[in-house]
């Protein structure tokens, strides 16, 4: 038994999704704080702001290294943050002589919203690539079903008849501007040091931190600490993917309640009616959005960021932001398998 549906041994069949669970596990994280702090003594070093030889050292020690999980779960309890433990770790591995250099200028939610944004990346590009191929498989659908006739409803009352193409077109047009909004999607590295003014780097604070995001291919920009847009931003453009994919859904259950006008494969099966095949993955895409539309007024509450540092909004996003991500990847996975699902659609 967990906490979580995403994680859950069987309701993680229903809502969660592997490829993008993989991206929020604490080995992928743990391996995204160690590329920061390998990209980190890189940077400095090229600017000579550490020896060359204590940059290798670490460089190739964050490489190979392989913390202690139970002593950072520990220490979490204790600091409410994994890096100090980490970075102390860290440096009893790379040696007495590059210890010193490790983690210089840097506080830990350099290396935890790096982090996060790192996995981000490869995770918006995935959804992108879904996207894709939802809107292929609308495209097919119009393709074959579009010139059939449908009702069309308004204020859940029968209208006028319109075309399975007008449908297809009001479900398809956001899912591309989403799509094209995640490809132009920015992702800001972090680096503003114990209270964003990068005050141990000196006057080569923004060329190091100019070199830091390069190498970890990221945005290079201002800290942004205390100033939580980036996580809103994401967190919204997640909402508003799940909630088109919500009306997508909800139109297929209640074409699925009339009757006639859509047929459908693979549906759920009922424990006390066996003629039916229930509209699981539409049910679910509905379920999906409202879960989204509602966290999100949680991510919007961490904008609320006290002064230089707030650990209560900090805290919150990490608690809430997983979890959307996770539902945005169930929605994307659900909508395509509905969409492949669709044997008829409209009436000739």
């Amino acid at each position: 038994m967990t906490g979580s549906p995403f994680d859950h041994p069987f309701l993680s069949g229903l809502v969660s999704d592997d490829e993008i669970a993989a991206y929020f596990s604490a080995e992928a994280d743990i391996r995204a704080m160690l590329s920061f702090e390998a990209a980190l003594a890189k940077a400095e070093a090229a600017h000579g702001f550490i020896p060359g030889e204590a940059a290798r050292k670490i460089i190739d020690t964050c490489a190979a290294f392989s913390p202690d999980v139970a002593s950072l779960r520990s220490a979490t309890a204790r600091d409410g943050v994994v890096v100090p433990d980490l970075v102390n770790q860290l440096r009893a591995a790379v040696g007495a002589e590059a210890a010193q250099n490790l983690h210089l200028g840097a506080t830990s939610q350099d290396v935890i919203d790096t982090s996060l944004m790192i996995r981000l990346k490869a995770v918006v590009f995935l959804f992108a690539g879904r996207l894709s191929e939802i809107v292929s498989g609308l495209d097919a659908l119009d393709r074959k079903f579009g010139h059939n006739r449908l009702m069309g409803h308004t204020r859940m009352q029968a209208a006028i008849p319109i075309t399975v193409a007008d449908r297809l077109d009001a479900w398809r047009g956001p899912l591309a501007t989403y799509r094209d909004r995640l490809t132009e999607q920015s992702f800001p590295l972090q680096f503003g040091g114990a209270a964003g003014t990068l005050d141990k780097l000196g006057p080569q604070g923004p060329a190091i931190r100019a070199s830091l995001a390069q190498e970890l291919g990221l945005t290079d920009t201002k800290h942004w600490q205390s100033a939580r847009l980036p996580i809103a931003d994401i967190a919204g453009l997640f909402t508003s993917i799940s909630g088109s994919l919500g009306k997508m859904g909800q139109d297929i259950a209640l074409l699925a309640e009339a009757g006639g006008e859509i047929e459908i494969a693979g549906g759920g099966t009922s424990s006390a009616m066996s003629h039916k095949q229930n509209p699981v993955a539409a049910e679910v895409l509905v379920s999906l959005a409202r879960f989204n539309a509602t966290v999100l007024s949680g991510i919007h509450q961490s904008l609320v960021h006290e002064q230089e540092r707030s650990g209560a909004a900090w805290t919150l996003e990490w608690l809430l932001l997983p979890q959307m991500t996770m539902a945005t990847a169930a929605s994307l996975r659900l909508a395509a398998e509905l969409i492949g699902n669709i044997k008829r659609l409209g009436t000739v």
